[in-house]
């Protein structure tokens, strides 16, 4: 179904929805990383005017989101191993700091809540690990980290994290997307951060977190 057209760049609205139709793009494959695509490409996939696609364009490549090529066209950056590294760093040095403020302000009854849901799903998948029950999985994953991003407070903060957390979905999406062997391992992670937390732990609660990423940084890296 065609996307009606923004014509008018003017006005924060009308930005946010230009620039949330071309992270639709990229998640859902549309776009893909390493792609070379033209501004006509885009203007026709995206439906914005030539004006809006134009007012966007600097935002994504500040974001690191596309580069700009003079006379050759608008490129989608590739998943590489700088690109892995790199985005693995950033989310690393933002969630030790979201531990740290969880530690000492998360309530237990959210942490609790957390725990029960993250060993049901591991119960559940060794049991039967459907495809709906895996996205499910996917689903509380990314639930978990966003609040501990959410709960810093921190709007700038959560900007970089919102920004960074687009290539940690294009990585998962084209290497690390969770299965039945992944899921416990990650969630088992995710079960020691929590449990840190819960002793109200700050060492143990960054280095549980550290290892978390750390491990889905190597499981990038092998594929």
């Amino acid at each position: 179904m065609t996307k009606p057209q923004i014509a008018d760049p003017g006005g924060s609205g009308i930005k946010d929805i230009a620039y949330d139709r071309f992270q639709e793009a990229l998640l859902s494959g549309r776009l893909r990383p390493g792609q070379m695509v033209s501004q006509r490409d885009l203007v026709d996939m995206l439906g914005l005017s030539i004006g809006a696609l134009r007012e966007l364009l600097p935002r994504l490549q500040s974001e690191g989101l596309v580069n700009v090529l003079p006379q050759r066209g608008i490129l989608i950056p590739a998943i590489d191993l700088p690109m892995i590294r790199n985005t693995f760093q950033m989310r690393a040095a933002l969630e030790r700091e979201a531990v740290m403020q969880a530690v000492r302000d998360l309530p237990d009854s959210v942490l609790e809540g957390q725990r029960r849901l993250h060993a049901d799903m591991i119960e559940a998948v060794a049991k039967n690990p459907t495809a709906e029950l895996l996205d499910r999985g996917q689903d509380i994953d990314t639930a978990f980290h966003n609040l501990l991003i959410s709960a810093t407070g921190n709007d700038l903060l959560r900007h970089a994290y919102s920004i960074n957390v687009i290539r940690m979905r294009l990585i998962k999406l084209d290497r690390i997307r969770l299965n039945e062997h992944i899921l416990p391992e990650a969630f088992g992670d995710h079960l020691a951060v929590i449990d840190a937390i819960l002793r109200r732990d700050m060492m143990g609660a960054i280095e549980s977190m550290d290892n978390h990423i750390r491990n889905a940084r190597e499981r990038a890296l092998k594929l």
